[in-house]
């Protein structure tokens, strides 16, 4: 327990607990969508973000939350009107901001690439006062948003069609979930970085569902399994001097991998039943057709 003596140790273990818990409650929406590596590409736009921060003298996070959001938007608006050409788009859009921000930290006066590479690869040890209120104002908005709208978020993310044909605001809905998504990227990249976030989002609920069958189990499960990971590879880097983010990461897919291999024969045994339960049910239908065949003869 000697690290909580360090205030830098202190605001390390908060920041990496909010990102605990805000990176599978957005990921979990991503993954229902189908779009688990929507994150890496806000991740790519955001350094943009990052960069322009340097350049103009503001706050990186700040500025990483406007480009990260407008790319976000972007995104969105090209998955609904981009059809057969929408993933060159999207490839474009990514690549493009890894190079608009290269560009730009290299005409900044205050930044450097050894700036950016805290971003892209997490530099948690390194988090301010300042860093950590921003955080955690950005926290709770992603809290409210996925917790406080979850019946309609998982409502479009099942089906659209049906979530519009019920009167939601479908298009808002999606615009608001990524933004939320890439508010989520900026909290977590001074914990795991840029380049990892995506994996922070997506493996501790790709863990979750090996374990559990309802939206809230899975839901609660992986930001339990966040909060853990986080936790653990933040004290893991202190005392074996080990860059955090990476540590994080191989930190949830052990976690993933130990999850799955427990859950395996619990999930050949729900199928052996499903199995013998449809089997039951098909024998039951098939003695009433009998039954009245015979009634019918009669």
């Amino acid at each position: 327990m000697e690290m909580l003596d360090y205030a830098f140790m202190q605001r390390a273990l908060l920041a990496a607990v909010l990102v605990g818990v805000t990176a599978p409650a957005v990921g979990i929406y991503l993954v229902q969508r189908r779009q688990a590596i929507m994150g890496d590409g806000i991740g790519h736009v955001a350094l943009t973000g990052v960069a322009l921060g340097f350049l103009t003298g503001n706050n990186p996070v700040w500025t990483a939350v406007a480009v990260a959001s407008l790319g976000a938007v972007l995104m969105e608006l090209i998955r609904w009107y981009g059809k057969a050409r929408g993933d060159l788009a999207l490839a474009m859009l990514f690549y493009g901001g890894m190079a608009g921000g290269v560009l730009l930290i290299n005409m900044s006066d205050t930044g450097s690439n050894a700036n950016l590479t805290s971003y892209l690869f997490g530099s948690i040890t390194t988090v301010s006062e300042g860093d950590v209120r921003t955080i955690c104002v950005l926290a709770a908005f992603v809290i409210l948003i996925t917790l406080g709208l979850r019946r309609q978020l998982f409502a479009i993310c099942q089906d659209e069609e049906f979530a519009r044909v019920t009167g939601l605001p479908v298009r808002f809905l999606n615009l608001l979930l990524a933004v939320t998504a890439a508010v989520t990227v900026t909290v977590a990249m001074r914990v795991v970085g840029l380049l990892l976030v995506s994996a922070l989002m997506v493996v501790p609920v790709a863990a979750a569902q090996q374990a559990t069958r309802s939206f809230g189990m899975t839901m609660a499960l992986s930001v339990t399994i966040g909060v853990l990971v986080t936790l653990s590879g933040t004290s893991y880097s202190y005392y074996e001097d080990v860059p955090p983010g990476a540590s994080i990461v191989v930190l949830a897919i052990a976690v993933f991998a130990v999850i799955t291999a427990l859950a395996a024969p619990l999930t050949r045994r729900r199928a052996r039943r499903a199995a013998l339960e449809e089997e039951r049910c098909a024998l039951e239908v098939a003695t009433q057709r009998v039954s009245a065949t015979g009634d019918a003869r009669v």
